[in-house]
């Protein structure tokens, strides 16, 4: 998945069967001066040639076409899909094809955001439902996952940590690094969750304890 350069807009594509809806997509996407929307679609198979011949970093999808998305890979960018998806062995397999968030098609605008600055930020965010469907059949597989993975801090959240320690606030973070202030916030709740801290002190403090942090 590329990166921006220079703190540049993420480019999106959106894909959503019924007009409405990518009008909603559309407009949540608008609003926010670090999103760029590239192209807008209604049907999976609209979009295929327009990814292979544009760079894309984050496609939003809202369909229940789940097979044609298993069946034809769009391109290199992180998907978020809006559907509702209950079979664990098919959100497994959307998972391993390409999916970076699967959310309930009535998620609020905020909820969409967050899966898209997650999606790009090559993290994986899931409904409670679709964690549960998951879960259901691969509870103690994801458990060992989820061990392995609350240890891991990411060299861009290290990043973010290192600056709280030097006082930095969520502007002058966003600031530095050419990202929004909601992918900052993103940032620090990954970090208190992976350090099982509950505050910005708390999580410097661990972060020290761990290396993290040079003194």
């Amino acid at each position: 998945m590329s990166k921006r350069s220079g703190g540049g807009a993420i480019r999106i594509a959106v894909v959503a069967t019924f007009a409405v809806r990518r009008a909603g997509l559309e407009s949540i996407i608008r609003s926010h001066p670090e999103l760029h929307l590239a192209g807008s679609f209604g049907t999976l198979a609209s979009l295929v040639s327009f990814a292979r011949s544009t760079e894309l970093d984050v496609i939003v999808i809202d369909s229940d076409s789940i097979h044609d998305l298993l069946r034809e890979r769009t391109s290199d960018a992180a998907i978020v899909l809006l559907a509702e998806v209950s079979d664990a062995r098919s959100i497994a397999r959307l998972l391993r094809s390409g999916v970076r968030a699967i959310l309930s098609r009535e998620s609020a605008a905020d909820d969409v955001l967050s899966a898209i600055y997650a999606a790009y930020d090559g993290l994986v965010l899931l409904s409670t439902a679709t964690a549960d469907s998951l879960a259901g059949v691969f509870g103690d597989q994801l458990a060992e996952v989820d061990d392995e993975l609350s240890e891991e801090i990411t060299s861009r959240e290290t990043e973010v940590l290192r600056m709280l320690a030097e006082g930095l606030v969520n502007k002058d973070i966003a600031a530095r690094l050419g990202i929004s202030e909601h992918t900052v916030k993103f940032h620090i709740s990954s970090i208190l969750d992976k350090l099982g801290a509950s505050t910005r002190t708390e999580a410097v403090t661990l972060g020290i304890r761990r290396g993290l942090i040079p003194i």
